[in-house]
């Protein structure tokens, strides 16, 4: 897990790579909870979170990335316009915190 921190040392941002993977995908790793709170976005913070994350999975040997958001989300077209390629949604994938299903999309990225 990585973790954006503020003046105060207060955390405002996490993201994590999950390295372990089925043996037949050594090469591959998962992008989850990318998290930045609400009063600092737009700062720069998960683009900073992402690039550190990457910088990792090319350490790690990871050369495919993928991930899930909620579509329609700012997070999805964040991811769009950092080079992720959407392959999919899947519908009623996930309850939002108001109580109502939402689908996901799916996203992956190569990694030179």
């Amino acid at each position: 897990m990585l973790a954006a921190f503020d003046a105060e040392e207060r955390p405002v941002g996490t993201v994590q790579l999950i390295t372990s993977q089925p043996e037949n995908q050594p090469h591959r790793a998962d992008v989850a909870k990318l998290l930045v709170h609400q009063n600092v976005r737009r700062q720069g913070i998960a683009q900073a979170l992402m690039s550190e994350l990457e910088r990792i999975a090319r350490r790690e040997r990871k050369t495919v990335l993928v991930l899930d958001t909620a579509t329609g989300s700012g997070a999805e077209q964040f991811y769009a316009r950092s080079g992720w390629e959407k392959v999919g949604e899947i519908p009623r994938y996930a309850l939002m915190p108001d109580g109502e299903m939402t689908a996901t999309s799916l996203f992956y990225k190569f990694l030179p």
